[in-house]
């Protein structure tokens, strides 16, 4: 735990704000250290790697709480690495400045820890610029402090208690938070996930924003969950790259918690032939695919997606690692996959067969029938509903 940091009651004050252009500059910077870190893909999926866990200043980890990896029941050999604090910062000052909040960790004086006055100046004596809560800033009284709870509302999977616990951090350095739920989580109604003692109106500026991620990543989570019970073992559930913009670290890492494992982060870590750089390139797709085996290192895997019988068996014979069978029926996936695999025999690499394109609760089970070993399904993260958690807030006396 560190030492308090010193805190100005007045939350008020004005503030010294980041400008659009270092919001976006602190959002690549936070995802060019995910990928510094390293990606490895393993049985849980793509793993970041991190030196130590990551810790948050005056939060209280009770034994309950396990930020040094996520073990889902259902997969208990997916251990799923937790988000650094980098990476919640890079997406977390960025909306809280569309609410007009600017966190005081990022305030900035020589020490790094200056807090705004009430002339609008920075105590190093530099302008600042002031930003309020409308509401909050005239409604509450600035030495006011509350006690919240973070409450579950609907069953699912936990996701992001974390990512609220340090929206929280950020509004208020020294606020009292302990953290009792934990990320893969199977929750009920009722259940309280964190709890916290701080500055009222800190708790209200960091109220929604941190609403917004544990809501959205614990429906991901919740959702990933469904498919990867409906396929019973049979096949792998992967997500796409479909995700929210500046928001994929974050909902990648709902997927590995909801027993999901992550597809490619981006176009540098894995190759994927699609049907537009087979029309494109302008020549048959066999030829494109074996340019791309000879350009690439052989460590670097290929992702070879079919429409046809024909291009599959293109995609097998050009030494693809996976080839994904684009909206496939259940029925033609049954057919063409042992097909597929007789033609795969005696190849240096093996073969992984992955269904795409179509995939619903309703019909993934057959698809995982038909005898795939992954179905990559989009809806994971873009149209995924949140699950319904609330923000009680009390006086704290």
């Amino acid at each position: 735990m560190g030492s308090p940091k010193p805190q100005d009651p007045g939350d008020s004050t004005p503030r010294r704000t980041p400008s659009g252009a270092q919001a976006l500059a602190w959002v690549i910077c936070g995802v060019a250290r995910v990928l510094r870190a390293g990606a490895v893909e393993g049985p849980g999926g793509l793993a970041y790697t991190r030196s130590t866990p990551p810790r948050f200043d005056n939060v209280n980890h009770s034994t309950s709480s396990r930020f040094d990896g996520v073990l889902p029941s259902d997969r208990p050999q997916a251990r799923v690495l937790p988000l650094s604090r980098e990476v919640m910062d890079s997406v977390l000052v960025p909306a809280l400045d569309e609410d007009g909040i600017a966190p005081p960790a990022f305030d900035a004086s020589a020490d790094g820890r200056a807090r705004a006055t009430d002339n609008g100046t920075l105590p190093s004596g530099r302008p600042g610029q002031r930003r309020v809560d409308l509401c909050s800033d005239l409604a509450i009284p600035a030495l006011a402090r509350a006690r919240g709870e973070l409450t579950v509302k609907a069953p699912g999977i936990l996701c992001g208690v974390g990512v609220f616990a340090r929206a929280l951090e950020l509004c208020d350095p020294d606020a009292q938070i302990e953290v009792t739920g934990r990320d893969g989580d199977r929750v009920v109604p009722g259940t309280v996930v964190l709890r916290v003692l701080g500055r009222a109106r800190a708790l209200l500026y960091a109220e929604r924003t941190g609403l917004n991620f544990v809501q959205r990543l614990s429906g991901i989570a919740t959702s990933t969950a469904r498919y990867v019970s409906l396929c019973a073992g049979r096949a792998r559930v992967l997500d796409t790259r479909k995700t929210t913009p500046n928001l994929r670290a974050l909902e990648k890492y709902a997927v590995r918690c909801g027993g999901g494992v992550n597809h490619r982060f981006g176009l540098y870590d894995e190759a994927m032939l699609k049907n537009n750089h087979v029309d494109l390139a302008g020549r048959p797709l066999i030829e494109v695919l074996r340019g791309l085996r000879l350009g690439l290192s052989a460590g670097v895997r290929i992702t070879c997606e079919a429409r046809d019988l024909a291009e599959a068996g293109a995609g097998v014979e050009g030494d693809a690692d996976v080839v994904l069978l684009d909206n496939f029926t259940a029925g033609e996936l049954a057919l063409a996959v042992p097909i597929l695999r007789a033609s795969a025999r005696g190849r240096s690499r093996p073969l992984e067969i992955e269904a795409s394109g179509g995939i619903t609760e309703e019909n993934v089970a057959a698809v995982a029938a038909s005898g795939v070993d992954r179905i990559s399904v989009g809806a994971l993260t873009h149209s995924v509903t949140a699950l319904d958690l609330s923000f009680y807030l009390r006086p704290a006396l």
